[in-house]
């Protein structure tokens, strides 16, 4: 595959439409206009729609093998929500610290350029302001995943002058980009509010500007959320921008984020068909939801189908030495059809988000911390369509349920957690966060890198250890991974940037247990 800077570098050479690629041919470039001609596919739009549809498909990656590594392997494991389930992932895998470069490299060599060329790609085909702002909504949410697995990255300068060895940002940088970046589309945005585009063009909201424009507000206040403890003033002046902003945020279901799938669901996919399903639910989320009785477990998960006991919904532990035999197929699993639409964000999220701005004292929230904790509890509960939301808020004894493993061999003694779900005012600040990101976890199910983010940046949710950890010493059992290695080709292609970045900017040693910025628990 080739590397991003070449990448970028040929594009002014380049030509055709970019289409959803396997991430070993990404230049693969489709050119079939359908038999029409130029002019035609200009009016029709053609050239537009797979642009930005192509771009929009490498958010939460659509293509399967990316999407394998990146969503289940990766964040999957991090976050709490999914458990390798393939033994032949053993000693060499995210949940036990030891990714080989091919895992780790994904996010880096294969997202980072197809989100530069495919967003360079819409500008290219279209001089309109609407579809350039989305596009810009788009990759800001894109690399803000990248730049939270890794640390430092190059984005402001890949390309500069032709260069094909490309300078990393800081993480700091990083995120003043994509603000600046962010800022500049909701202003484009919110002076064209009845400029609505193509429906063709948008897996997402169908053309809607208003939609797009409430996206990239709530989008600006989690990344301002992001950088809450490492840079409180910046943080809070991109919060309370997106709070005030007069189109507002992402209240309603209706204006979730989701993208369609272009063929057929990646989760699907990959939790049902490769090997009979190489990821399984995690025991960290079952226990949550089973110990507070959560009537959205048969909404996420089919039940486990262990023929002794109770069939209830049993995840599978992360970070194990994964058994051989078909009884690891017995776990729960995720409930996911082949046409399910993908989360990129939600009003439960928005409502967490705007829960905890309460909490810190930013201004124009709207309503209390309590509120809005209570108003994402039970969006959630309209989302996934469960019932019984007002009698799950109002429990005070309910807590995470210890993991009793259905083989025997992955039990865990107590609770990470003795977190309640019932708001309480005399709460300490820590248990009233512990609570907030509790139940925003559950309710982002399955946006795993978003969840492991979190959890670096607050501590929350408290999960359970690996069993596994072969790191060798360089990622705490306890702390858990706090971000991936840069790839290999990055030391043999682009040594000194790297090295400019591991010294300057990424201030520690470039492995997984090494904090990005913004990471302070």
């Amino acid at each position: 595959m080739k590397r991003y800077k070449s990448l970028v570098f040929s594009m002014a050479v380049l030509a055709g439409v970019l289409q959803q690629s396997c991430t070993k041919n990404f230049l693969d470039y489709n050119t079939d206009g359908r038999g029409a001609t130029p002019e035609e596919v200009q009016r029709d739009g053609y050239i537009l729609t797979s642009a930005l549809t192509g771009l929009q498909a490498w958010v939460v990656p659509l293509d399967v093998n990316t999407n394998q590594f990146v969503e289940c392997l990766l964040g999957g494991s991090f976050s709490g929500y999914l458990a390798d389930s393939n033994n032949g992932f053993n000693g060499k895998n995210f949940a036990s610290y030891n990714p080989e470069n091919g895992w780790a490299r994904v996010a880096f060599n294969d997202i980072i350029p197809n989100i530069i060329i495919r967003h360079k790609k819409v500008k290219s085909v279209t001089n309109e302001p609407v579809p350039i702002a989305v596009a810009d909504v788009i990759k800001v949410m894109a690399i803000s995943r990248v730049t939270d697995i890794y640390g430092p990255i190059p984005y402001s300068k890949i390309g500069e002058n032709g260069a094909l060895e490309a300078p990393y940002d800081s993480q700091e940088e990083v995120y003043n980009k994509l603000f600046e970046e962010l800022n500049a589309a909701i202003k484009v945005l919110s002076e064209n509010l009845q400029q609505n585009f193509s429906p063709k063009a948008d897996n997402v909201y169908a053309g809607n500007v208003v939609k797009w424009l409430k996206l990239a507000n709530s989008l600006k206040l989690r990344l301002a959320m992001r950088i809450s403890n490492v840079s409180p003033q910046k943080a809070k002046e991109m919060g309370e921008q997106a709070l005030q902003q007069s189109t507002g945020l992402i209240v309603a279901n209706a204006d979730n984020a989701f993208v369609k799938p272009i063929n057929r669901n990646p989760f699907r996919v990959i939790m049902y068909e490769y090997n009979n399903g190489d990821s399984r639910v995690s025991a960290d989320i079952t226990s949550f939801m089973n110990g507070y009785a959560d009537p959205r477990r048969e909404k996420y998960f089919t039940p486990s189908a262990f023929t002794t006991g109770t069939n209830g919904f049993f995840g599978l532990r992360s970070g194990i030495q994964i058994p051989s035999g078909n009884n690891i197929k017995l776990y729960t699993n995720m409930k996911v059809d082949e046409s399910d639409d993908i989360l990129w964000m939600n009003a439960a999220e928005v409502a967490f988000l705007k829960s905890e701005a309460a909490l810190r004292g930013w201004q124009g929230v709207g309503g209390t911390a309590q509120s809005n904790y209570e108003e994402g509890i039970k969006l959630s509960f309209e989302q996934w369509g469960a019932s019984g939301a007002e009698s799950y808020l109002a429990n005070t004894s309910n807590r995470p349920d210890s993991y009793v493993d259905p083989m025997g061999q992955f039990s865990y003694t107590g609770t990470p957690s003795r977190i309640t779900i019932n708001w309480s005012e005399a709460a300490t600040q820590a248990e009233k966060m512990e609570r907030i990101i509790t139940q925003k976890w559950i309710a982002n199910f399955p946006l795993g890198i978003e969840a492991w983010s979190e959890y670096r940046r607050t501590g929350y949710p408290k999960l359970m250890e690996v069993m596994q950890n072969n790191s060798g010493g360089l990622v705490s059992t306890s702390r858990m991974a706090r971000r991936l290695a840069y790839p290999q080709e990055e030391y043999t292609e682009n040594s000194k940037n790297v090295n400019d970045a591991v010294t300057n900017m990424l201030k520690g040693a470039d492995n997984m247990g090494t904090d990005v910025w913004w990471a302070k628990k």
